[in-house]
Parts: structure tokens; C-alpha cells; sequence
């Protein structure tokens, strides 16, 4: 499947496209980010795929695959629906589990955007659909629901004294994980489910706008369409007997823009999680609303 990606990637390079529709707050573009989620509605396919080695007993390597589907209900309403295959695979074991994670729902809603700032926020929730997917891959048997807050904000209304730093923009989220069970009996006896608290933010330098919007600096193909990123995604233990304080993740990397697709792939660096070891991530995005702007692309209510 990664080799798949990979291929997929390069010939959207070879033969790129020139304008996209979604994700916009006046001249400003925000791309799909990998590790915290976008701060716009829009209709969209996305693929992710990522592989990390967890330390335990035993020590596993872990692959997940990830599909997400969004769709707007109105400009401003969309609904998502997600879904996941994971091998769990025990390091020396020679043998490894492979199933669905459990199927997550959502909704979210666009409720301000400033074109003169370059901003977009807007609210949502989701929801881990507990008992849908597989125990051998760890899928929990409880519901998780989790109301969560989107931003994006560019830095193009910067005075031209600073142009260097117009380019730049942040997304960020931030979401409360309420489980539905405190607790339950698993393998390893009583289990603690405690309400958690997840929050990111991506630092984005678009060269795309730096060319369209700051000033021409002559970048071919394929660097006029990249923006180079840095994300962080954190997750901190609130209620119920917590086992471990914060534990986050540094994620550098790239994404390439096209006009109804991007790619992006980063490397998982963990902060302070010495279990974890360092893993990749690549994603592809195919942005319905410019596929099938006629059909499947259009909001279903005016």
C-alpha cells in the first residue's frame, strides 16, 4: 500500500494542476493536515498510512491504514465518516493481528470566516463508535465522544516589512475525549478509561502563496506547490486515575498541492513517550468538491 502512495504521489507531480476551490480564507489556502484535523468543512476522500514500534511487553510494530470521508451538508455543516484497518504485529513473533479499528463519526461547523484576516474557526464533534471494530487490534467496546474546537489563521495581513512571514499560517484543535465507560475487564484485568484532553497545531509555510500572493521568486515545478510543515499533537489525562500526564508527538514534513489532490508525508518524532519509537505517516487527499464539482462536490442543501 505505501509503495502504492508513493506512486500515486510522484505522478501528481509529473502532472500537476493549477487551481483548487476549498480550504480558502480570502487569498489564503489551508492545506489538509495529517495529525490534527482541518479547520474547514469540504466534500473529500483522504488515505493515511501510518507505521510506528511501540516498546512492551511484547514490543510490536503497528501499521494503520486510515479512510475518511467528508461531506458537506451545507457551506458551512459537514459530516464525516471514518474508518480503519490495523495490523498489530509482535516484534520477533513471527506473526502479527490484523482488523478494523472501531468506525468514527462526526460533524462540524464552519461559523466564522474572515477574508481580510485570513481566518476560519469553527466547532464539532466526533465520536469512536465502541464495539465496531476488532479486539485483537485493541479497538475499545465503549463509545468515546469528543466535542472539539478548529482554527486557522495566515499571516498574509502582515505589513510588507515583513513579507518573509506572510507565507505563514497555523491550524490548531482542540478536543475533550469523554469516554462512555470508566472503566472495564480486560486481558490484563481492571481497566481505567480516563477523560482525556488532545490538542495540536500545525505551523505551515505556503509556497504557493509566497509565489501567488507575496512575490514571485521563480520556484518551478514541483517546489511552487509544497508547503513545508511542522505539526504537534499532544494528549493530556484529565479524570480518572490517570497513568501518565502529557505525552505529544513532533511531526516535520511536506505537503504537495494539487487542484482536486494533495500528498503529504511526515515523520512521528514522540516528546516524551519512551515506549514509543519514531515512526512515518503519509497521507493522500482527493478533494471531491473539484472532482465532481456538479454532482458529488455540491453541498446537499443550498
Amino acid at each position: 500500500m505505501l509503495k502504492t502512495l508513493w506512486i500515486v504521489a510522484v505522478l501528481l507531480v509529473l502532472f500537476p494542476h493549477t487551481a483548487w476551490s476549498h480550504g480558502f480564507a480570502g487569498q489564503r489556502f489551508f492545506p489538509a493536515t495529517i495529525l490534527t484535523d482541518d479547520p474547514f468543512v469540504n466534500d473529500e476522500l483522504g488515505f493515511t498510512l501510518g507505521h510506528q514500534r511501540q516498546a512492551g511487553e511484547p514490543a510490536t510494530r503497528e501499521t494503520e491504514l486510515d479512510t475518511e470521508y467528508s461531506k458537506t451538508v451545507t457551506s458551512k455543516l459537514g459530516l464525516s465518516l471514518g474508518g480503519s484497518v490495523r495490523n498489530v504485529d509482535p516484534v520477533g513473533d513471527g506473526g502479527g493481528n490484523v482488523g478494523f479499528g472501531n468506525v468514527e463519526i462526526g460533524a462540524k461547523y464552519q461559523f466564522l470566516t474572515l477574508a481580510s484576516r485570513e481566518a476560519i474557526v469553527s466547532a464539532g464533534v466526533s465520536a469512536e463508535v465502541g464495539g465496531s471494530g476488532a479486539r485483537r487490534v485493541e479497538a475499545d467496546s465503549f463509545w468515546t465522544i469528543s466535542p472539539a474546537l478548529y482554527f486557522g489563521k495566515g499571516f498574509g495581513d502582515l505589513p510588507e516589512s515583513m513579507n518573509a512571514l506572510r507565507p505563514l499560517a497555523v491550524t490548531g484543535v482542540a478536543a475533550v475525549n469523554l469516554p462512555t465507560r470508566s472503566r472495564s475487564l480486560g486481558d490484563m484485568g481492571l481497566e481505567r478509561h480516563p477523560s482525556t484532553v488532545t490538542w495540536g497545531f500545525a505551523v505551515e509555510y505556503s509556497l504557493p502563496y509566497l509565489q501567488a500572493s507575496v512575490k514571485d521568486v521563480g520556484l518551478g515545478a514541483p517546489f511552487k506547490r509544497m508547503v513545508p510543515l511542522v505539526e504537534f499533537s499532544a494528549e493530556s489525562c484529565i479524570h480518572n486515575v490517570c497513568t501518565e500526564g502529557t505525552t505529544g508527538t513532533v511531526a516535520p514534513g511536506l505537503i504537495w498541492l494539487g487542484q482536486t489532490v494533495q500528498w503529504g508525508i511526515e515523520a512521528q518524532v514522540p516528546v516524551n513517550s519512551p515506549d514509543i519509537g519514531v515512526g512515518a505517516i503519509v497521507q493522500l487527499h482527493f478533494f471531491i468538491d473539484d472532482l465532481l464539482p456538479g454532482s458529488l462536490g455540491r453541498p446537499l442543501l443550498p
